[in-house]
């Protein structure tokens, strides 16, 4: 399980990253505790998160998940043996949003007194904000890189046009720029991804970290009818998936998996992983056998074979 270098930040992670969306929302901080403890001692060092997780949680005001981790990262004491991911920019109310100057230098000072952390490794800009000048937010960021408060700089939700925008007003005013992009990718939702971004990603040797890898979930194998929705508080976003095609990409996952006798979901992940330009998938679990299930996958090689049948049968 080689590292991989997010872009060319110098900074390196295993090939799976754990999303801590779940923080504070579907478990509480001493089941957090435990799938963190176990997730690093299984030899895993990358964790994403954002200011805003779990905001819509009833109850909940956003900054759950960070506030987790870093009552964790106290109690442990394994700042060091972790990178971390968090991200700036989606509303935290209806006046705490965008990438302005002023806006970031107060949410990355949050964000670090939530996470009871000098630094973030990896500090993503959640969403384009069109309203703020490209310069704005990419000389915040390099302020921010000089002061120490931050290692490098991602970006998610960019569309091409804009990504490739952002890294040019980087290079001709000598600023930090984006080592990566965290863009929606799996089996299942592979055009988008493969057609428009994957190219400026490989041509400006940006880092791939994945969200929705398992597609909501589907990508286990646990939803295979309407009936099965209800299963978890995730069900719901599911239903686009129950069609032809879905179907036939869960029986690939079947075949592969029982010929590695394994689970479908660490063969959905190691197919991403397995996707030249990828730096690591993010998924969640909310126990310790969902996570010794997703982990299975950065151990797993799939052979062409066995990558051929599930590309094939979740052509587009």
């Amino acid at each position: 399980m080689e590292k991989r270098e997010i872009g060319t930040s110098g900074i390196k992670v295993k090939p799976f990253c754990f999303g801590g969306n779940v923080f504070g929302w579907t478990i509480d901080e001493q089941q957090s505790f435990k799938i963190l403890d176990e997730f690093v001692n299984a030899g895993f060092d990358f964790i994403d998160t954002a200011d805003v997780y779990s905001r819509w949680a009833p109850g909940n005001k956003g900054g759950e998940s960070e506030t987790i981790i870093g009552n964790w990262l106290k109690k442990s004491g394994k700042r060091d043996k972790v990178i971390i991911a968090t991200k700036v920019g989606k509303p935290m109310s209806p006046e705490k949003k965008g990438l302005s100057r002023k806006y970031i230098t107060q949410a990355v000072e949050d964000s670090l007194k939530r996470l009871q952390t000098d630094y973030i490794d990896l500090y993503q800009s959640h969403d384009d904000d069109k309203d703020t000048p490209f310069t704005e937010t990419l000389e915040t960021f390099t302020d921010l890189i000089k002061q120490g408060k931050v290692r490098a700089i991602g970006a998610s939700n960019y569309d091409p046009t804009r990504l490739r925008e952002a890294l040019q007003v980087s290079k001709e005013n000598n600023l930090a720029a984006y080592q990566c992009l965290q863009p929606e990718y799996n089996l299942y939702e592979r055009e988008y991804y493969e057609n428009e971004l994957e190219p400026v990603c490989r041509e400006r040797n940006l880092g791939v970290i994945t969200y929705y890898s398992l597609a909501s979930g589907f990508l286990t194998g646990k939803y295979r009818s309407e009936n099965d929705l209800s299963q978890s508080s995730r069900g719901a976003g599911v239903k686009k998936y129950l069609n032809p095609r879905g179907y036939k990409i869960l029986a690939a996952l079947d075949k592969v998996a029982a010929s590695y006798n394994t689970s479908p979901a660490s063969v959905a992940l190691a197919w991403v992983i397995a996707r030249p330009g990828i730096t690591a998938p993010i998924a969640s679990a909310t126990s310790i056998q969902q996570l010794n299930d997703l982990t299975t996958a950065a151990n797993l090689n799939l052979d062409s074979e066995a990558i051929h049948l599930l590309t094939a049968a979740s052509s587009y």
